[in-house]
């Protein structure tokens, strides 16, 4: 269905929900970033469209929006259970409470019941091919709340063409109940960088070419072999590699496996970092190793990718599918191949200028506007159908 000229125009008369119970502030990774982003898209591509937003108390105490209203779900979603309780037994009735006419949630679960049409946003299915990242009663949770999500759900909204296949061979979805709608990345920078001088001295780097990889500490963002692919670069060529993200149990297993490997003083893990670090690392850094080996989009490659820095990426899946032409591809289960491709970017100054280039070409046809148009359009298609409950 086409969407009018003026979003908001065809959704005035409509008030859509936002499933954010999941959201808490500075711990979920990609999931945040797509929430916030995608929420001031919509506000600027359809200021009269209605909208609220439910949170749970952890985002409700940060003030994590002011840009559209929200309802407290009254639940710490830090704790997996009360997540669930929160989105599957309170939200239903808040949302019916306000008069929502369509909800959509964000984060790959979903409520199962409620008088309003749904939407989910199923980012991946990484709870079954890779099963490792999802350990113990999350795993389990897992399996049971996202093919719920894509049963109850009148439309699926996934990032790439990757999931979207995983979606049906995986789960039975019907392909035309899926909507791939790629994420977008910002046009720039939010904040000044943090002097590169101040950087590299709070950080201990010295004169050191530094290597990014913006990846949380879970085992299917490969780092274990990110090192390796460190260790095997000779010492007198071999760079920094600074890792910042959230953390995870995973990372005391990565910190002793750079002891055993000689390189604990050429590897930084940091946490999460304040917005002007972030921005300092990248323009101190050579080039962005992304080796994941599956994600459902792959924001961080288009991250770099747009602030000019080269790339060097998984080439399978959607990492693929995002990178196209803009990066330099690896497969990210050989460490001599990451290997070769760190040391070609740190040694290869015309090949950085040349992904440089591309980089920011292909970055630059993935906008947060787009996706938003695109994520209106779904609900206008999908109001245009029938309530299930």
């Amino acid at each position: 269905m086409r969407l009018s000229a003026d979003p908001a125009e065809r959704l005035r008369s409509r008030h859509i929900g936002l499933n954010l119970v999941f959201l808490v502030p500075g711990e979920t990774g990609g999931m945040e970033v797509y929430a916030r982003e995608l929420i001031e898209a919509m506000v600027a591509v359809a200021p009269g469209l209605r909208i609220t937003a439910f949170v749970n108390r952890e985002a409700a105490e940060a003030r994590w929006t002011d840009t559209v209203p929200t309802v407290t779900v009254p639940v710490r979603a830090r704790r997996r259970a009360e997540w669930v309780r929160g989105e599957q037994a309170l939200l239903p009735g808040l949302a019916a409470r306000a008069g929502v006419d369509l909800l959509h949630s964000l984060a790959s679960t979903a409520p199962a019941r409620g008088r309003f049409r749904r939407v989910a946003t199923i980012h991946d299915l990484h709870y079954r091919t890779i099963p490792e990242a999802h350990l113990g009663l999350v795993g389990l949770g897992m399996r049971v709340l996202v093919p719920l999500a894509a049963r109850r759900s009148q439309l699926v909204i996934t990032g790439s063409e990757t999931s979207r296949s995983e979606l049906v061979s995986l789960l039975g979805v019907a392909a035309e109940k899926i909507q791939v709608i790629p994420h977008g990345v910002g046009a720039q920078p939010r904040v000044e960088a943090l002097p590169e001088g101040e950087l590299r001295g709070r950080l201990g780097l010295g004169d050191r070419p530094v290597v990014l990889s913006v990846s949380a500490k879970r085992p299917h963002k490969n780092l274990p072999r990110l090192i390796e692919a460190l260790a095997a670069v000779p010492a007198p060529e071999r760079p920094v590699l600074v890792v910042p993200g959230y953390p995870t149990s995973h990372e005391d297993e990565l910190r002793a496996q750079a002891a055993r490997l000689g390189v604990s003083e050429d590897l930084r893990l940091l946490g999460w970092v304040d917005a002007e670090e972030l921005e300092g690392l990248y323009e101190a850094a050579v080039c962005v190793v992304y080796p994941t080996l599956a994600e459902g989009f792959g924001l961080p490659v288009l991250e770099a990718m747009r602030r000019g820095v080269p790339v060097a990426c998984s080439g399978t899946g959607a990492v693929r599918e995002v990178a196209a032409g803009g990066a330099l591809l690896f497969d990210p289960l050989r460490t001599d191949a990451i290997t070769a491709a760190m040391q070609t970017l740190l040694a290869d100054r015309s090949e950085r200028e040349r992904l440089r280039a591309a980089g920011l070409a292909r970055a630059a046809q993935f906008t947060w506007e787009r996706s938003a148009r695109g994520h209106l359009a779904a609900y206008e298609r999908v109001l245009s159908g029938p309530v299930t409950q």
